[in-house]
């Protein structure tokens, strides 16, 4: 037992030993200036990071990708949508969550195409040519996110937000700030969502109660519904191409 502690011990310290070593290189560069986080002063008096030190912020900015992809693209009130129409129809887990997301996910892609080339061509490709800082070209990729938000925002909830965050009515809507439109954005598209989901329902829901009623008629009160109207409900569906109308209507309703 003593031996196996003293063994401890050694290896231990053998690693803080290593770990000063390595470290003291680091210090003695720090404190001469790491040419990655240089700055270069611009003829207009500002300042400019050198390219090593924004593409290190911009892989940090990945992070903020899940949250860029729900809350401001078309993502959200196709994935709304698609789980409202899998409760109507009453299949439980079919289609699975992973199919529902995959097919969201692919759909937005498709939604958003044109916006994503205007951003590549308007900030990134002047960027990596150097023709403009990181800072500007940030601004010119949200000027066509911006406006495809604008598109699908309605003016009642730009309303609620510029006056919770006391901001005047500007008098462009393109002049709207982009803390103020992005919760909007996201308001609109919960209650489209909601409202797209509700006349979805409304097919099956007279199913399910024209079944009921037609059970009770005859008797069979111990009988579910539910199992008796499930394949009318998929039989409707399918006769009516219904996937190719719900996801051909979820694309069409953000370029009306």
């Amino acid at each position: 037992m003593p031996q196996t502690l003293n063994r401890l011990c050694s290896a231990s310290w053998r690693l803080v030993l290593t770990s000063v070593m390595l470290l003291v290189p680091a210090v003695a560069t720090a404190q001469s200036g790491l040419p990655a986080l240089t700055m270069t002063a611009e003829q207009g008096g500002g300042e400019t990071w050198s390219v090593s030190f924004q593409v290190l912020v911009l892989m940090t900015m990945l992070t903020l990708l899940p949250a860029f992809l729900l809350m401001m693209t078309s993502f959200a009130r196709i994935t709304i949508v698609l789980a409202i129409l899998r409760t109507a129809l009453g299949t439980q887990q079919t289609p699975s969550n992973q199919i529902l997301l995959g097919l969201a996910l692919f759909l937005t892609l498709f939604i958003m195409q044109p916006v994503f080339v205007d951003v590549y061509q308007r900030s990134v490709v002047p960027w990596m040519a150097d023709e403009m800082n990181m800072a500007t070209a940030m601004k010119a990729a949200a000027e066509p996110l911006s406006g495809f938000m604008l598109n699908q925002t309605r003016d009642s909830d730009l309303q609620l937000y510029l006056d919770l965050s006391d901001t005047a009515s500007p008098v462009n809507r393109a002049e709207v700030p982009f803390h103020v439109l992005v919760p909007a954005f996201v308001t609109s598209e919960l209650k489209t969502a909601f409202q797209i989901g509700f006349l979805l329902f409304i097919p099956f829901l007279i199913i399910d109660l024209v079944v009921a009623s037609v059970l009770m008629s005859m008797g069979m009160m111990m009988l579910s519904p539910l199992i008796i109207s499930l394949p009318f409900k998929l039989m409707l569906f399918v006769l009516v191409d219904g996937w190719a109308l719900v996801l051909g209507t979820l694309a069409g309703s953000f370029y009306q």
